[in-house]
């Protein structure tokens, strides 16, 4: 049962009013919450919201001109479900996972019905005739494809002897690969999107996501498997940043979507993604991402479901035993949608009109993130990144906070910085990592003892800075005391050396763990070598006009592995920095 169904269920019912993408039907017995339903003579995809008796409520996710009282209305079944398989990979879908290529205009009718062209996959079966498997068993590898490896698994809920299993060779996507108990299993499967797919429980250990930018590695990390959030206005590095983490984030698969913004920024940014090159495969990044699109244009309910439709496809390709990246730009835009649903259907309003449920629908969409051995025994993460654009930068304001409750790291970007051309604009001191404490323990396990007391001796020297600026604004900087002077010189390295990144620099667009590691403690050292010639009796200014170029310029002229050649960067300017005298 899925989104492509046609034929009309049991239930039939008749239209009585229709306000903008809702639909209120009556005639529907026996019809449940979040059935879906189809609507007129156009059959309109739409999914039931509210029940009271035999009258329903309904939203609908296409264009509802034409639509009139009396037109029949039909409640199938089941949940409203996306149709899921393997070649999702390299396509651009609506908020439905309907094909863009291939569906209508959106103010047509009728998407739901249209598929793409059949596709084909070169298979290599994994198991025997007459084995038991269970759910999450990997049937068959697919080959003839770039990373990442994919897999047919059995589908939840499937279990028995394996009856029958195809032979090496080419299949359409809607041939059975094998068949368990009396169930055929393809490589297609239907999945609905407000329920999370099952798995045989959470990892319990923590591996840090890691995205190659050094302020949010070092400074604010998230574990795979956790959720992130940016929070940032117009004009402040948001979907640069995405990109960035789309490129070089620690994840097998990426679901990119596409939530509510404009029409042609989504395309300078599907054409943008298009134009990148994948490092791991040297091919096109898009061969490995699913891009959702569903923009301020088109029909506002699909946008509500687009995030859980985005997570479904994440829980599926993590059942492969894959890492997958959810990349939603932006929930404000879905919060938006659903403030506008809750308007229609009379809900009472709460902060700001949105309705009440808000914190928990931001919940339910969070929880889906995890590490998980999946029902087959294999490792799978989904990890969630998204964005807030608060109206105003008002970071208070009910998305924004309630997002903040949720997500277990928060990178708020700052206008200033970004003004300044200081990119990525992330405000270290707005933003917060709930899983610095479990990445700690990944880095002291895996050869770094000292990660973590890197990371608070940085933390401790930015917030002194950020309290001697306040003072030395109002007296000026040569009123300071030579160590504080010295502070705030090493403050301003850190800056231009850690937290400052250019996504155009082949360098420097992407930061191995070991380089980030050298490069902060480059930094420290340096800081160290300030403070003792301080305490010799060397005047501020002096150490203020020493040539710091060396060490900023080496995150730019070294590889961006080759930690060795900015530790002797470091030994450089630390040796000629100790030889000023007095």
């Amino acid at each position: 049962m899925d989104l492509t169904a046609t034929s009309p269920g049991s239930a039939a019912g008749r239209v009585e009013r229709v306000h903008g993408p809702v639909v209120h039907l009556s005639g529907l017995t026996g019809a449940v919450r979040f059935e879906y339903v189809e609507v007129g003579d156009e059959r309109i995809p739409g999914e039931i919201i509210t029940i009271d008796r035999d009258r329903a409520v309904a939203q609908l996710y296409e264009y509802t001109g034409g639509l009139a009282v009396g037109q029949p209305a039909w409640a199938l079944g089941h949940a409203l479900s996306v149709r899921l398989d393997p070649g999702l990979l390299g396509g651009i879908f609506d908020g439905l996972l309907r094909p863009l290529a291939d569906a209508p205009e959106f103010l047509g009718h009728g998407g739901h019905r249209r598929r793409t062209a059949e596709r084909r996959y070169e298979v290599e079966p994994l198991v025997d005739v007459g084995a038991t498997v269970g759910p999450g068993r990997r049937l068959a590898a697919l080959r003839g494809r770039p990373e990442p490896q994919l897999y047919v698994v059995v589908p939840p809920h499937v279990e028995g002897m394996v009856e029958s299993v195809v032979s090496a060779g080419t299949i359409d996507a809607s041939d059975t690969i094998a068949t368990v108990g009396t169930t055929p299993v393809t490589a297609i499967s239907n999945w609905p999107i407000r329920t999370p797919r099952p798995h045989a429980g959470r990892r319990h250990d923590r591996v840090p996501f890691l995205t190659g930018q050094r302020v949010l590695d070092v400074l604010e990390p998230v574990a795979e498997g956790s959720s992130a959030t940016v929070i940032g206005g117009f004009g402040e590095g948001k979907t640069v940043l995405l990109e960035q983490l789309a490129k070089w984030g620690a994840a097998d698969v990426i679901i990119y979507v596409g939530c509510g913004e404009r029409g042609n920024e989504l395309a300078d940014l599907i054409g943008e993604l298009g134009e990148l090159s994948d490092p791991r495969t040297d091919r096109q990044l898009l061969d490995r991402t699913v891009i959702l699109a569903n923009t301020s244009n088109m029909p506002v309910m699909a946008r509500e479901a687009s995030i859980y439709t985005a997570v479904t496809v994440a829980e599926y390709y993590r059942d492969m035993g894959l890492h997958a990246v959810i990349i939603a730009d932006s929930t404000s835009r879905w919060a938006e949608a659903r403030r506008e649903l809750a308007s229609r259907t009379g809900a009472i309003p709460a902060e700001q009109g949105y309705p009440a449920d808000l914190p928990s629908s931001l919940a339910a969409f969070y929880q889906r993130a995890g590490a998980v051995v999946t029902s087959g025994g294999h490792d799978g993460t989904v990890t969630i990144v998204t964005s807030v654009s608060p109206p105003g930068g008002d970071a208070t304001e009910p998305v924004s906070a309630h997002t903040q409750r949720f997500v277990q790291a928060v990178w708020a970007l700052d206008r200033d910085l970004a003004y300044a051309r200081h990119y990525p604009a992330v405000a270290w001191q707005r933003s917060f990592s709930r899983d610095s404490g479990p990445v700690a323990r990944w880095h002291a396990a895996n050869g770094d003892p000292d990660w973590a007391a890197r990371r608070a001796r940085l933390q401790s020297l930015l917030s002194e800075a950020e309290r001697l600026q306040n003072t030395a604004d109002l007296v000026g900087l040569t009123a300071l005391p030579t160590e504080e002077r010295l502070t705030l010189a090493a403050a301003r390295l850190v800056s231009d050396v850690v937290l400052q990144q250019s996504a155009l620099s082949a360098n420097d667009a992407f930061c191995t763990l070991a380089k980030q590691r050298s490069l902060v403690q480059a930094v420290l050292d340096v800081h160290e070598a300030m403070q003792e010639l301080g305490r010799a009796g060397v005047p501020a200014s002096v150490i203020e006009q020493f040539d710091f170029g060396q060490l900023v310029r080496s995150k730019d002229e070294t590889a961006p592995d080759d930690a060795d050649g900015v530790d002797g960067t470091a030994r450089t300017v630390v040796g000629d920095l100790r030889r000023l005298t007095p």
